[in-house]
């Protein structure tokens, strides 16, 4: 229009790896990415709620973790945003998925015609279950997945802060391999992070912590730390025997005890923390319970099996969600 003027937007170079989810979790990988040097960029719905022709890049914030009194300054940053129908999108090699788990299939499902043949996805997601769904959509494309116990904590729509350490774990699922430069860059930048030949069962034992965390946490409306009381060791104990034996009939075995040694690592590690489950009720969204426990019973179902303890914390966690917010 007369008497207006527009500045036109620098476009950010071409991005090897794509984030899609741009949650907690996402934006601690994406600085983790970024912080090493690789080329990385955003896909999220938030960066397209305004005009895409006139902003190209999104700011970030990130809060380290406090370490021996190490800075703990924030970080400001700036990554692409991705757009996905421009010709870069051919140009993306890794698509690291981190969205919730329910959310995969619908978040991806847009994606898939538009990135290279040889685009590698990697779902890191809490749960288990999209990856049977999504692996005969992909079209011969590879298909990784992963589990992190890194904590983090979103503070605003594009900061967070990073509230402990922990273990991050990739591995191969099925398709064509990652790269292995692009899989020493991806390790290089995620600090204690691995991959493993066997992902699956690195995956059910964490389903294990989650199970019998979560659920719990929501309904009874504590922190972590509460469920080392005795009135719940009963309630642990037997999702996790009826875990055990579904993921021995999928062709994984899984040591009971030290399972239940890590749940309750996990439970004091984390007592002053409130689960994601717990949080998702707290605040009326939806919850990954259908891939946590929902998972399991599923799993049991198609083996013949029972897993009751499960099944009634779905069904307890589901009735909670159905209650509508106090006005």
């Amino acid at each position: 229009m007369p008497g207006q003027s527009k500045t036109a937007a620098i476009a950010p170079p071409a991005s090897e790896i794509a984030i899609l989810g741009a949650g907690a979790v996402g934006q601690l990988i994406c600085h983790q990415l970024h912080s090493a040097g690789l080329a990385v960029g955003l896909i999220a719905r938030e960066s397209f709620a305004s005009n895409i022709e006139a902003t190209h890049w999104q700011d970030l914030v990130f809060s380290p973790l406090l370490l021996n009194n190490t800075n703990t300054e924030s970080v400001s940053y700036r990554v692409p945003k991705l757009d996905i129908e421009s010709k870069s999108a051919q140009q993306i090699k890794l698509l690291i998925v981190c969205v919730k788990a329910y959310q995969v299939l619908d978040a991806i499902s847009p994606l898939l015609d538009k990135l290279s043949p040889q685009c590698h996805i990697l779902l890191l997601h809490n749960g288990m279950g999209p990856h049977l769904t999504l692996a005969p959509r992909l079209n011969g494309r590879g298909l990784s997945l992963g589990t992190t116990s890194q904590g983090v904590l979103r503070q605003s729509c594009w900061q967070v802060k990073q509230t402990g350490q922990g273990l991050t774990q990739f591995g191969h699922f099925t398709g064509p391999e990652l790269p292995q430069a692009l899989r020493e860059r991806l390790l290089h930048a995620i600090p204690n992070s691995e991959w493993v030949e066997a992902i699956i069962p690195s995956l059910w034992q964490k389903l294990a912590v989650n199970a019998a965390i979560n659920p719990l946490t929501a309904l009874h409306q504590c922190p972590n730390g509460t469920l080392a009381q005795a009135q719940f060791s009963k309630t642990i104990a037997t999702i996790l025997d009826e875990l055990v034996e579904v993921a021995a009939h999928d062709g994984v075995e899984l040591d009971r005890q030290r399972l239940e040694e890590r749940v309750y690592r996990v439970i004091e590690l984390t007592a002053a923390n409130f689960s994601s489950m717990h949080q998702d009720v707290a605040h009326h969204r939806p919850t990954e319970i259908d891939q946590i426990n929902g998972y399991i019973g599923d799993r049991a179902n198609a083996h013949g099996l029972s897993a009751a303890t499960n099944a009634q914390m779905v069904q307890s966690i589901k009735q909670l969600s159905a209650i509508p917010p106090v006005q």
